[in-house]
């Protein structure tokens, strides 16, 4: 497959991404240097003169017992690369019809800004566990796309954790808060991963691995040389390995084995990169009486 459209997205993603989530900490008054106070009144919590739910409270605290485990940087880190892995497992699925109700997520089949899956939004709540009732509300409004697409992308993500939970990890209270803003609009962080990298070339799953591959280059970039710090050690060591290698170790490892166990076996000629042994490829050995 072409990595061109993969290998120039990836990297800006992921200051993109970063930076996307650093502005949601932000706007809950969490920062690299300090943390605000938070003011109750009511089912209000005000922050910075920024009103929001009293229920994100428990959210917010957890999020900043993780900036003081982790470190702000680390944290926004790790949240960005956790979206930007989601969202790009949702992308392929969502082209592959491997989403039960057939609908995209993140983009849409006859709108290149659209989000086919707001369009339908009341149809698909009960399958993502959402409260229908509530989804037609926020639709009814007119004026709640925003705050409707965010309920059904996260609902779309616990989905998948239910029906997958060995693929899709769970998304806890935290992390939800970072999921970046502004989602539906025109030039959203979603743009770039739908407009950027063309539908054929999410053909084969290996896209993922590649995408994860360029996400951390510049990282990797940054620290390899240099003493590893524990938090950079994937950048430095993880790298993507395509189809085609581990075919090769499989076959002539795995697949070697069963051919020495049943000569007669015609796995051999399914296995495109299998490389006969010097012995394998010898002739039968002349007779020294004929010599």
């Amino acid at each position: 497959m072409h990595t061109t459209h993969i290998k120039k997205y990836a990297p800006l993603a992921r200051t993109a991404f970063i930076t996307a989530v650093t502005k949601r900490a932000n706007e809950l008054g969490i920062y690299d240097s300090h943390i605000e106070q938070a003011t109750e009144a009511g089912k209000i919590l005000t922050i910075e003169g920024r009103i929001h739910a009293l229920s994100l409270k428990s959210a917010r605290n957890k999020l900043i017992k993780r900036v003081e485990q982790l470190g702000f940087t680390q944290l926004m880190e790790h949240a960005a690369y956790t979206w930007f892995n989601r969202l790009c497992a949702i992308r392929y699925m969502e082209l592959h019809d491997y989403l039960d109700h057939g609908l995209r997520v993140l983009s849409h089949p006859d709108n290149n800004n659209g989000l086919e899956i707001l369009d339908h939004a009341e149809e698909v709540a009960e399958d993502l566990g959402l409260n229908r009732d509530q989804i037609i509300e926020l639709k009814l409004a007119g004026n709640q796309d925003e705050l409707l697409y965010r309920t059904l992308l996260l609902g779309q993500c616990h989905a998948l954790h239910q029906a997958m939970p060995f693929l899709f990890e769970a998304i806890d209270d935290e992390t939800e808060l970072l999921l970046p803003d502004n989602l539906t609009r025109t030039d959203s962080i979603l743009r770039g991963l739908v407009n950027d990298i063309p539908e054929e070339d999410w053909e084969q799953v290996e896209i993922i691995g590649w995408l994860y591959q360029f996400y951390i280059s510049e990282k990797k970039d940054q620290v390899i040389g240099k003493v590893v710090k524990s938090e950079d050690i994937p950048a430095a060591t993880q790298l993507f390995t395509p189809n085609w290698i581990v075919k090769y170790l499989v076959q002539n490892s795995v697949g070697r084995q069963w051919l020495q166990a049943y000569p007669e076996s015609t796995l051999k000629s399914k296995m495109a990169y299998y490389v006969e042994t010097a012995s394998e490829n010898a002739s039968t050995p002349i007779d020294s009486k004929g010599v």
